[in-house]
């Protein structure tokens, strides 16, 4: 008797879970939440957090509601790995993140393995170069950005000469690597190659390397914090000469860092909130009134990843979490049909993206857009 109570019980526990879960679409996101990562993280996650709310006011994905659990990489690679295999364990409908490209490359496998998306931050070029058909990005990679770096050194600041400063992890070498190869082939000849450590808090001597290279330009590529600090290096050792990156270069947290000193350090930024776009204003407007500061880039990139997850479902028209990355390759998600992409997007069949990206320049306080760059091909 015992025996069949329990069960009994079982049967209804079962019953009652998948009532529980039944018009729910579950997202698993591993992020940066703590460690060097935390400002990365932090704005992903709430980004992500803003666009479940907005969705799910808005009647959800095909009339489900999206439930969103977090989990905290510590911005380590071997945590990544262990909190997304126990994220996948529950079996999500796709994986958010992680941000870090190092944890990207240890992670992606296991969604692949799980056969589901995985939308995620980073932005190394080898990523989406393994073959992962499972893997998305939600900002352009290092092969998509670094062309148009190279070129505005080259023809725009008619440099002939640069002094190179990039983290040593799988970022800061894809970047360094495709940006060296880009200059190159411009004719621009590379006088200094300094590979800095991350979470490094001294870089006078890297400076100073900077500064004997007798370099025309340089182009700076670190996490944000690194950034800041370098930018005030810079500042303290009177280096006046042209400072380019990418987005990590000139984003708020940088911007509101080092202050001042960041003043004139110019970027390629695939994503801001200062772009002179309407949908992202409001964006913007909305992050501010929930969160209480202006978000950077990783803060876009986390809305966009649901709200990529949304389009591809509903270009479906049904919940498959087997079939979401077949949908999702060849996408063009149009701004003026689904307003929450933000601008007209294209996701190639490798998990890369095609839109608009701007060139900014730091300016008291804020980035300031000089030129908006078009998609590659409209």
């Amino acid at each position: 008797m015992n025996v069949k109570l329990a069960l009994a019980g079982a049967v209804l526990s079962a019953v009652f879970s998948s009532t529980a879960m039944a018009g729910q679409i579950l997202l698993a996101d591993v992020a940066e939440l703590s460690g060097g990562g935390a400002t990365v993280g932090t704005n992903w996650k709430n980004g992500i957090d803003l666009a479940v709310e907005e969705i799910n006011a808005a009647g959800g994905i095909l009339g489900n509601t999206i439930v969103v659990t977090h989990a905290d990489s510590q911005s380590s690679p071997s945590v990544a790995k262990q909190q997304v295999q126990k994220a996948l364990d529950s079996e999500p409908y796709a994986l958010l993140g992680p941000g870090y490209s190092g944890s990207v490359k240890v992670a992606a496998p296991l969604a692949a393995e799980a056969g589901i998306a995985n939308i995620m931050g980073g932005e190394a070029a080898e990523l989406t170069k393994a073959g992962n058909k499972f893997l998305f990005r939600t900002s352009f990679g290092q092969q998509s950005s670094m062309p148009k770096v190279a070129r505005f050194i080259a023809k725009d600041l008619k440099a002939k000469s640069v002094a190179l400063v990039w983290v040593n992890n799988d970022f800061g070498k894809g970047g360094r690597d495709t940006v060296k190869a880009e200059l190159e082939q411009l004719g621009v000849k590379i006088v200094a190659d300094l590979s800095t450590e991350a979470g490094q808090a001294d870089f006078a001597a890297d400076v100073g390397k900077v500064k004997a290279s007798g370099a025309d330009a340089a182009f700076v590529y670190l996490n944000e914090e690194e950034s800041a600090r370098i930018l005030k290096e810079l500042k303290r050792q009177g280096v006046t000469l042209p400072l380019v990156g990418e987005t990590t270069l000139t984003g708020q947290k940088v911007i509101e860092l080092a202050g001042a000193d960041a003043n004139g350090a110019m970027a390629h930024v695939g994503l801001t909130t200062d772009a002179p776009v309407p949908e992202i204003k409001a964006f913007r407007e909305r992050f501010v009134k929930k969160y209480n500061y202006v978000p950077d880039h990783n803060g876009l990139k986390g809305y966009l990843a649901v709200q990529m997850i949304k389009a591809g479902t509903e270009k479906m028209g049904k919940l498959d979490p087997k079939g979401l990355a077949a949908a999702l390759h060849g996408l063009t998600i149009s701004a003026a049909k689904q307003p929450g992409i933000l601008m007209d997007v294209t996701i190639s069949d490798t998990g890369d993206l095609d839109r608009q990206s701007f060139l900014v320049e730091a300016v008291n306080g804020k980035q300031v857009v000089k030129a908006v760059l078009e998609k590659l091909n409209k």
